[in-house]
């Protein structure tokens, strides 16, 4: 359970905070003024630091301050009304992991600091030495091999990244190794889910806007670009940005300038940009969903990530690792995985890539006993061994391997249905970033029913209570 210290001088704000995190899981700690939070955090520490920025004697810039002298890696997230663009970007430029402006949204606070914490796990489990950052890859197999090699040779370079491979592969944990390798390592490390934002706000989102540029812009705000200005920018699913969109992002890339949404002034920054898709862009070319001079620029490194069924050998390193982890995160105390149940989880076809082999680890450390995982405490598709010939992806027409014996014809077809449910879950909500609603859209039932589907299959809810936006449709 990640520790979250809360800093803020309005007593009602504290308890709101404190109540809106611990309802999200996280063990919360409060201090109603700054030199009272660093106190705190000095002597007891803390995995995230929520703090305003406008105290009494010590505000949340000192704050930032020292809780980045004291310890990089702590996430520190700035909750400000006075949210003018300078201090925005200040902030962020000092190293804030974020910042969200009062009035704020309860799902975008629980959306932030759910990020937040994700990183500073990361951050725990990073190797870098002489700054040759691998964050949290793990593994040795030759194909990982050969990707570490190409990370040591290009983080500390100006040059665009394109990252590909299968949803699930550890695109995102790349992107971090590159900025943590890279001489920009103490500045902004900017993150974008290209999938997860309309199409109507990507601009926005991307550039900033001026105030009064549309209904609802009642201040300027910073764009992601703007806010990576001397860092990385990540633009993650990058297949799924509009064409129309495709072309201010080819500009702001050839020439380091861009325009705000509803301004005339002309910025220019210094971004050093990683993309990462699952998609085929060479396919989305000839489709003419993908300019082909956008391409060229993005792909001038490219990466592309092998599948977990093509990194066997690295399965067992992997497991273990998620067996520690949700030790930890659900005091359990689980020894390790019985050869019987490496066997299977080796075998298996993971179409969900290593997302798939964490939620299930998870899963099963709710249920086991120990002090071994054993076979017997493996859902029933990795037991079967139902799995897709290696080397293939999940939308492939290979042959699926039927279970051996006396299985009965409905059997095997309502296993079949199950696996092909799944799988087309887990590739709606990688397509909308892990919104449920959008998902759910997609896949044409309610929210509801996604949510009873997701826990069936063993597969989190992103969102802490199911409700990331939007009422039932």
């Amino acid at each position: 359970m990640a520790k979250v210290l809360v800093i803020d001088d309005e007593a009602n704000l504290r308890k709101v905070l404190a109540a809106l995190l611990r309802r999200d899981g996280f063990d919360v700690t409060v201090a109603e003024n700054g030199e009272q939070g660093l106190a705190e955090f000095h002597k007891n520490g803390a995995d995230i630091v929520v703090t305003d920025l406008v105290m009494p004697k010590v505000g949340g810039m000192e704050v930032l301050a020292s809780v980045r002298a004291a310890n990089s890696d702590v996430p520190v997230i700035i909750i400000t009304a006075h949210g003018t663009v300078d201090s925005a970007v200040e902030a962020i430029k000092a190293g804030a992991f974020d910042y969200i402006t009062k009035p704020f949204d309860q799902a975008e606070l629980s959306s932030v600091v759910a990020k937040a914490a994700k990183t500073n796990e990361s951050a725990k489990r990073s190797v870098r030495p002489d700054h040759k950052a691998r964050a949290a890859i793990i593994g040795e197999s030759p194909p990982i091999q050969d990707v570490y090699k190409i990370i040591d040779k290009v983080a500390d370079t100006p040059s665009t990244v394109l990252i590909t491979g299968e949803s699930g592969t550890g695109k995102e944990l790349i992107a971090t190794a590159l900025h943590g390798a890279s001489s920009r390592r103490d500045k902004p490390f900017i993150k974008i889910n290209c999938a997860a934002i309309p199409a109507t706000l990507l601009e926005s989102e991307l550039f900033g806007y001026e105030k009064g540029a549309f209904t609802g812009a009642v201040t300027s705000k910073p764009g992601r670009f703007e806010l990576a200005d001397e860092g990385t920018l990540f633009l993650d699913e990058i297949g799924e940005i509009p064409v129309e969109m495709q072309v201010k992002l080819l500009r702001a890339l050839q020439e380091g300038e861009f325009e705000r949404v509803g301004g005339i002034k002309t910025t220019r920054v210094d971004v050093r940009l990683v993309a990462a898709t699952n998609r085929d862009l060479q396919a989305e070319i000839e489709a003419g969903r993908f300019r082909k001079d956008l391409y060229y620029r993005l792909a001038v490194v490219p990466i592309v990530l092998p599948a977990l069924r093509e990194r066997r050998s690295d399965i067992p390193m992997l497991a273990q690792h998620f067996v520690d982890k949700y030790n930890r995160r659900l005091n359990k105390k689980i020894e390790g995985i019985a050869d019987d149940a490496l066997t299977l989880l080796q075998t298996y076809a993971w179409p969900g890539n290593i997302r798939e082999l964490e939620n299930l680890i998870e899963r099963v450390l709710l249920f086991a006993d120990g002090p071994l995982i054993t076979a017997k405490d493996l859902p029933e598709p990795v037991r079967q061994g139902t799995s897709m010939t290696a080397g293939t992806s999940p939308s492939s027409s290979a042959t699926l391997e039927v279970p051996t014996g006396e299985v009965g014809l409905k059997d095997i077809v309502r296993m079949k249905a199950a696996e092909l449910e799944r799988d087309l879950i887990v590739k709606k909500l990688d397509e909308t970033g892990g919104n449920v609603t959008r998902a759910a859209r997609l896949l044409q039932i309610s929210r509801k029913s996604l949510q009873t589907k997701m826990k069936e299959f063993g597969l989190r809810d992103p969102s802490p209570d199911g409700q990331d936006e939007g009422p039932d449709e």
